[in-house]
């Protein structure tokens, strides 16, 4: 798997530690000079020195190659920049940013990103959860990463078609809390039926969010997910 993370202070230098532990391959934007020599020294990745709001560093980042793209600096804007440039230039579908200040949440929010305050253990949660369950989207973290609210689209050719929610086994640690079709909102009860394309949002804790996530897209093929 290939990160790219933009910011090397301590939340940066921790993440690209996390993510080495994990077999990853690692590259570091930091724009500090002093600072870059210092995780050279530290680190056994690729340190690029530069501004990560800047396509030609992001391209020596190798940035198109990346599974994953972290902007944890200490500027909410420049974190900003740099998520819409790795999403729109370069294709990244997963980004990530930082927000310093909890008032520039809604503003990151509007990217599509999964945003995370200050929180190693959350961020590296977010990125491994994505990776796993590349049909779920998360929507927020809770219980310090713990727990998660996720949202999942129902495939064309859902085995839960005319299936109600109280014939469901949901897997422990699950609760199906809202159901949206078209332009309506539902909140769920026993005797709700599941159509396609219907979109559900749950809170998932621990390991039922990738049970949970094959429960929801499986298809006619599959085998029977009803009591």
């Amino acid at each position: 798997m290939n990160i790219v993370i933009m910011g090397g202070g301590k939340l940066g230098r921790q993440l690209a530690r996390n993510m080495l532990d994990r077999k990853c391959t690692v590259h570091l934007i930091e724009k500090n000079k002093a600072r870059c020599m210092c995780l050279a020294n530290e680190l056994d990745i690729e340190i690029i020195c530069g501004d990560g709001t800047e396509l030609e560093v992001l391209q020596r980042a190798r940035t198109k190659d990346a599974n994953c793209f972290l902007a944890v600096g200490g500027s909410d804007q420049d974190n900003l920049v740099a998520c819409q440039l790795a999403r729109r230039e370069f294709g990244v579908q997963k980004v990530i940013a930082r927000a310093n200040d909890p008032r520039n949440l809604p503003v990151l929010r509007t990217l599509g990103t999964e945003i995370v305050v200050s929180s190693t253990e959350i961020i590296t949660n977010l990125i491994e959860q994505q990776v796993d369950m590349a049909e779920m989207r998360l929507l927020a973290t809770l219980n310090k990463g713990r727990a998660a609210i996720c949202a999942v689209t129902l495939p064309k050719n859902t085995r839960l078609r005319g299936v109600a929610l109280k014939n469901l086994k949901l897997p422990n640690g699950s609760l199906v809390i809202s159901v949206v079709r078209g332009e309506k909102m539902v909140v769920p009860n026993g005797e709700t039926i599941f159509q396609p394309l219907d979109e559900i949002v749950a809170v998932c804790e621990g390991d039922s969010q990738a049970k949970l996530q094959d429960l929801l897209t499986a298809i006619t093929t599959k085998q029977s997910v009803t009591h």
